[in-house]
């Protein structure tokens, strides 16, 4: 299961959700630049979760909690994956080239999902979840090079902003209806990130 935004900085290409819960907090958090196509024309960040903020039709708290109520002793829950295909360079190109190439990280997933005891061969831990390793997404034959470190990097100052308005975010927008557990996840990944 996999959730996306369009997200020009800081974020990387994918990234895999340690657990349910923090799959969870990740689409709850979710945030997208708005495009023409969409209901907006600017190019402002906004916050869209689980990529179906116009769709959303009772409380949000309410909702994130039957998300979080799938997971019982009895399930095996599917992974959660985070991609971000628009991320830009310093130049302002992308810096990934899209398109049919995307068919290369949807690769790494499906092998994410069908062996996860490769862990360290496929994924490492980061503050915001696990990343892909070097060489574990085919690049093989691609027309550009792919800068790898920056593709994947986790700008420190950039994701303690990002969590402090996600924080402001969910303590506006849903308050007293959060889940407690979408709260420790919050807590929990705003500390990685400080610890960075």
């Amino acid at each position: 299961m996999g959730f996306g935004g369009r997200r020009p900085a800081g974020v990387p290409l994918v990234l895999e959700a340690f657990d349910w819960a923090h799959g969870v907090m990740l689409g709850a958090a979710l945030k997208s630049e708005g495009t023409a196509a969409a209901e907006h024309t600017g190019r402002v960040v906004m916050h869209d979760p689980m990529a179906m903020r116009p769709f959303m039709g009772y409380n949000f708290g309410d909702y994130l909690a039957h998300w979080l109520a799938m997971e019982r002793p009895d399930r095996r829950m599917p992974k959660i994956f985070h991609v971000n295909w628009f991320r830009l360079g310093d130049d302002g190109k992308f810096l990934w080239p899209g398109f049919g190439e995307n068919i290369r990280v949807v690769d790494w997933i499906c092998r994410r999902v069908a062996s996860p005891s490769a862990d360290g061969d496929t994924v490492a831990p980061s503050p915001v979840g696990l990343l892909p390793t070097r060489g574990s997404i085919n690049l093989n034959g691609l027309e550009d090079r792919v800068d790898w470190d920056k593709l994947f990097s986790l700008p420190k100052d950039y994701w303690l902003q990002d969590i402090a308005e996600t924080r402001k975010f969910f303590e506006e927008q849903v308050g007293c209806d959060l889940p407690a557990e979408i709260a420790r996840q919050l807590t929990l990944q705003e500390a990685r990130i400080a610890a960075m």
